[in-house]
């Protein structure tokens, strides 16, 4: 089988307000852990607990993704903000 190489080069990647996404992903992880609580008995009853704490792991990692891309986005403002475009402050 031969290997199949692509005739074009890949997109950039898309960027948008990836801090306010995975904001919003945890919001609502964390929500839908709240609306489960009181059913938390229908749950056990059906042996399906593993839905509510999804959603509370859910939520636990969401924190964790905050934390990372909040660091991630000042990295890329602080690198940005150092490099010079190149050629500038070159005479020729």
């Amino acid at each position: 089988m031969a290997k199949w190489t692509p005739k074009h080069e890949a997109p950039e990647p898309l960027e948008g307000p990836v801090v306010a996404t995975i904001t919003g992903g945890t919001i609502l992880w964390f929500v839908l852990f709240l609306v489960q609580i009181p059913f938390y008995g229908w749950f056990a009853d059906r042996d399906l607990t593993s839905w509510v704490w999804t959603c509370l792991a859910g939520a636990g990692l969401g924190l964790i993704g905050i934390w990372y891309v909040r660091k991630r986005d000042a990295a890329i403002k602080r690198h940005a903000a150092q490099r010079t475009p190149e050629g500038e402050g070159q005479s020729t």
